[in-house]
């Protein structure tokens, strides 16, 4: 009989850390937190640049903290020690380089699939957030260049010539972080970066009017080709032009079929939860971007987690066996 967990938390998120957390200081023991990466908040670890300012009133959302985790505003550098911080202070079991395949439904508890084993917990948190799943282009990338084409700035290097493809916060970051030492443009298919924060608006408009970086905008791309190991992108209605590299940076995707395989009803592209963040199925819950509309509100995610650790403390659990 393996060992039976009283939480298992899918994902080492902000809303997977704060649901730990939170349910360690609510008096709940056994608690495991299972993260696919080599860390937690591999997101911000991905797909935050260095430096990136982090607010907790996201996008100007004003969002009260309700648990007794102290969030304030920072930047990716010191949001990853806050984490690190409330991690080591709390008896939360961590375990990293474990992708969940599936979660099943037990008659007195949950089983966690994973590559070559499993985990069985009275209760389970879901936190997969949407950028575990980019969005990519709806057209085919050719093998050949599949390299220079990437979602974050890992790769890039100095002096090349390079297209950012999208129109929020993260595309015009990467856009303005790169320009300082590459030929940078922008391709967004509005006319305005209206998703952006002010900030960001602020800095790409600066950028553009210095010549920094280079906006196509209005504009739509039609596919990829591959010249000689180089970027050719088909624009739909301005010519065509040639890339050392391409990022793109269009959001990403609810993992709709993790959810369905694990039951999980979801309406409108979201998982359907009460007002305890609880599914469709009893001691199952979701917490994190994947709950909201456009993601991203670090705040909302601990409310999330504090919320659900209160309602799995002092509410109906499924019985042990």
């Amino acid at each position: 009989m393996s060992h039976l967990y009283n939480l298992a938390i899918i994902g080492a998120g902000p809303a997977g850390i704060a649901t730990a957390v939170e349910g360690y200081l609510q008096g709940i023991r056994d608690i495991v937190l299972l993260e696919k990466d080599q860390n937690h908040n591999s997101t911000i670890r991905k797909y935050y640049k260095d430096n990136k300012r982090v607010d907790k009133d996201w996008k100007g959302q004003k969002v009260e903290l309700d648990g007794r985790i102290y969030f304030v505003d920072g930047t990716k550098e010191t949001t990853l020690d806050f984490f690190d911080e409330i991690l080591d202070h709390h008896s939360v079991e961590l375990q990293t380089h474990v992708e969940v395949q599936s979660i099943e439904k037990k008659e007195n508890f949950f089983e966690v699939f994973m590559a070559g084993k499993s985990v069985r917990a009275k209760n389970v948190v879901v936190t997969i957030g949407r950028m575990g799943k980019p969005n990519k282009p709806s057209y085919k990338i050719p093998s050949g260049i599949k390299k220079k084409v990437g979602y974050t700035l890992d790769d890039c290097s100095e002096g090349e010539k390079i297209l950012v493809v999208g129109g929020g916060d993260s595309a015009v970051e990467y856009a303005v972080d790169l320009s300082e030492k590459n030929d940078v443009a922008i391709c967004y298919r509005r006319e305005t970066f209206r998703r952006a924060n002010p900030t960001n608006q602020t800095n790409i408009a600066n950028a553009i009017m210095h010549k920094e970086v280079r906006p196509i905008l209005g504009i739509d791309i039609d596919g990829l080709e591959d010249v000689d190991g180089k970027v050719k992108v088909i624009f739909n209605d301005m010519e065509n032009e040639i890339f050392d590299r391409v990022i793109y940076a269009i959001g990403g995707t609810t993992p709709s079929a993790f959810l369905a395989s694990s039951g999980i009803e979801e309406a409108d592209g979201k998982p359907v939860h009460d007002d305890n963040y609880e599914t469709n199925i009893k001691g199952m819950f979701v917490a994190g971007d994947i709950t909201q509309e456009s993601g991203g509100s670090i705040a909302l995610g601990l409310n999330h987690g504090y919320a659900i650790a209160c309602y799995i403390q002092g509410g109906d659990q499924i019985p042990s066996d």
